[in-house]
């Protein structure tokens, strides 16, 4: 069948549209995106904070320290500066706070943990050689609470003086169980230093100690 020219252009055209359509992949256009400004948020933890571990140790009232007179120590020889101490703690207690602290008896090394007014923090801490304890006890006559230590101090220029410290305990009977305590680091104590060779074997626990007494009741 004959076409004017015309016609067979405008047919051949809409094939081809129709082809192109059919190969062309047509894409619809991408939603529009729309930033928001993040909001604030809180954060909280889900388990609550780790409280510190209490000290180990004997809660105590450091009655603060008195120099020692004599050589050997023996039974009583701490009364009489317990009684200075004690006056002195007496005296200041109606201006002042007492003084809080942690007494810790390990062997070789006491440590006496000085806290603050609440009683959660260590301000600072005293350390004991036990090798150099002549002498505890808890027995006192002003006081069955206080417990007692006789230390020898090394100066600078290595003279050494000799000083007793004390605290009070909340009772009489964690008083005696710091002095049972001291004895028991002084026994292992010694046993460590004989077999490290820091003490002669031949020589008897006896002869050692003589430089440390205890009077734990």
């Amino acid at each position: 069948m004959w076409q004017p020219a015309s016609e067979r252009l405008q047919h051949f055209q809409t094939m081809i549209k129709s082809k192109l359509n059919v190969l062309t992949l047509r894409k619809e256009p991408l939603p529009a995106v729309i930033f928001h400004e993040p909001e604030a948020i809180e954060l909280c933890t889900t388990t609550p904070l780790m409280k510190p571990r209490p000290q180990a140790g004997c809660k105590v009232t450091y009655l603060g320290k008195i120099s020692a007179t004599g050589v050997q120590f023996s039974s009583g020889c701490t009364e009489q500066p317990v009684i200075e101490l004690w006056k002195k703690h007496s005296l200041a207690r109606a201006d002042v706070f007492p003084s809080n602290a942690i007494l810790e008896i390990r062997p070789f090394q006491v440590r006496l943990h000085h806290q603050d007014l609440k009683g959660e923090a260590t301000v600072h801490m005293d350390t004991f050689q036990v090798a150099r304890i002549a002498y505890c006890t808890a027995d006192h006559n002003v006081s069955p609470n206080i417990f007692a230590w006789v230390y020898r101090e090394i100066n600078d220029d290595l003279t050494f003086q000799m000083d007793c410290h004390a605290v009070e305990c909340e009772s009489k009977i964690e008083a005696k169980k710091l002095a049972h305590a001291m004895m028991v680091a002084f026994k292992k104590t010694f046993q460590s230093m004989k077999s490290d060779g820091r003490i002669h074997k031949d020589s008897s626990s006896e002869e050692t100690s003589q430089g440390f007494e205890s009077d734990d009741g």
